[in-house]
């Protein structure tokens, strides 16, 4: 009988072990007010408001294959650039077979000001044929809950890291050409 209790008290506690590591493998940030998944930067990058707000446009077109669409909101002068996009989700099989789980949905903004942009991005919604927020895929207790929203929130995690650093990569200043004399 104690043997049976050893086995069953080890047991539950390496699942719990195994629950907090499934926990750590994404770490999305939720905003404390709003209760969304937030990703919230303010990056100092030496530049004027006009200069930053030029870097990120041009970044546009290398992170973006239509930047015209997922951009809705390009306003130079009170330097503010709103995004709404969305991207694939995958469900993986046995040999990392991949098939399409859905699209995600979600807003960016970007504002500039002297020598320093903020960048924020959130409202992620799982489309479907009513809004679903993806805040709920963080409630293992729910009784609908399905294992597979682990990967979707990772998929969603690195989406968003991505993003953020393809930008900070574009926004840094380029390098001075030298003109020659001649």
């Amino acid at each position: 009988m104690k043997a049976i209790c050893s086995i069953l008290l080890f047991t539950v506690f390496t699942i719990a072990g195994f629950a907090q590591q499934d926990q750590s493998a994404y770490d999305v940030p939720v905003d404390e007010g709003t209760g969304l998944i937030t990703y919230k930067e303010v990056i100092d990058e030496p530049g004027t408001k006009d200069t930053l707000f030029n870097r990120a446009a041009s970044w546009l077109h290398t992170f973006y294959a239509n930047p015209w669409d997922a951009a809705k909101t390009r306003d130079q002068s009170t330097g503010l650039i709103k995004i709404q996009h969305q991207f694939k989700i995958y469900d993986y099989g046995e040999n990392d077979t991949q098939t399409e789980a859905g699209m995600i949905m979600y807003n960016a903004k970007i504002e500039f000001r002297e020598n320093r942009y903020r960048v924020q991005i959130d409202n992620f919604v799982y489309k479907q044929l009513s809004r679903y927020p993806v805040e709920k895929w963080l409630d293992k207790t729910a009784p609908d809950y399905n294992p597979r929203w682990e990967s979707y929130l990772i998929q969603i995690d690195s989406f968003a890291k991505e993003l953020l650093n393809s930008l900070k990569k574009r926004m840094k200043p380029g390098k001075a050409v030298k003109e020659e004399d001649w």
